[in-house]
């Protein structure tokens, strides 16, 4: 007989597992980056759980097409974690959150002796001092949740792209830092893999479509990342009120390779 039997702790379980599914019903929920990419992701799964989303970014445009994409009753806001004292006075104005995602960042990744001094400044800029800029202003509601996206380069480095291993590894210290810090707000982040989104469209069909069916057939999960992935890991550390200072890998595999 198990250890367990007879003392409640499976039922307990079973029943957190069927209210997590509509633990985030009503929560007021932020999503920075939430226009493309991994935040438009999180940002549509979170509508779909009945929260009360809304998507920032700095570009108004962008905030537009994605709020008529997201369709419901989402709301755009136009933020730029950039700018310390719009942060500030957006949070002002409104009430604490029950969560808040952010995946804003603009970085340029090359070797750091061709990757020109002001744009990799530039590139931590945007990336980990923007997060830094937003958790410094943020109002989150006791037991709420702050979530950073970094990048599984933080853990398995890559020769041309230094900069960007340590952007995240940095953001991935600031995660551990602040959890203790704004406690009984909880602080988490996500390290993604590679992830299908539009910040490859730049690249031709022909050399799109090889880099990720190289990449899916490398991975032991045998496909590279959709947002939607990313997302199912971001809403369950929003649910979870046990998760805090974790970083967590959503990498089809690629630290094992």
């Amino acid at each position: 007989m198990s250890i367990w039997s007879g003392c409640g702790v499976f039922e307990r379980c079973r029943a957190k597992q069927e209210t997590f599914a509509m633990s985030l019903k009503d929560n007021r929920i932020l999503v920075v980056g939430g226009s493309s990419g991994i935040g438009f992701g999180v940002a549509q799964a979170a509508l779909d759980r009945g929260a009360q989303v809304t998507i920032a970014s700095r570009a108004a445009q962008k905030v537009d097409e994605a709020c008529e994409r997201l369709g419901g009753s989402v709301e755009g806001v136009t933020l730029d974690t950039g700018d310390a004292p719009a942060l500030e006075a957006f949070f002002a104005e409104r009430e604490p959150w029950h969560h808040i995602f952010c995946s804003a960042a603009s970085t340029k990744v090359a070797a750091v002796k061709e990757l020109p001094l002001e744009d990799a400044q530039a590139s931590f800029e945007s990336k980990f001092w923007g997060a830094y800029r937003l958790a410094r202003a943020a109002k989150l509601a006791d037991g709420g949740s702050l979530t950073f996206t970094s990048g599984f380069l933080s853990q398995r480095p890559k020769s041309g792209a230094a900069i960007q291993g340590a952007i995240n590894a940095g953001l991935e210290g600031l995660t551990r830092g602040l959890a203790l810090e704004f406690a009984p707000v909880r602080v988490n982040c996500i390290s993604p893999g590679l992830v299908k989104t539009e910040m490859y469209d730049t690249l031709e069909g022909d050399g799109r479509r090889a880099m990720f069916d190289n990449a899916a057939e490398r991975l032991p999960a045998g496909q590279v990342g959709l947002p939607e992935h990313i997302a199912i890991q971001a809403l369950a550390l929003m649910d979870n009120p046990y998760m805090t200072g974790s970083t967590v890998f959503v990498e089809g595999g690629g630290l094992l390779i």
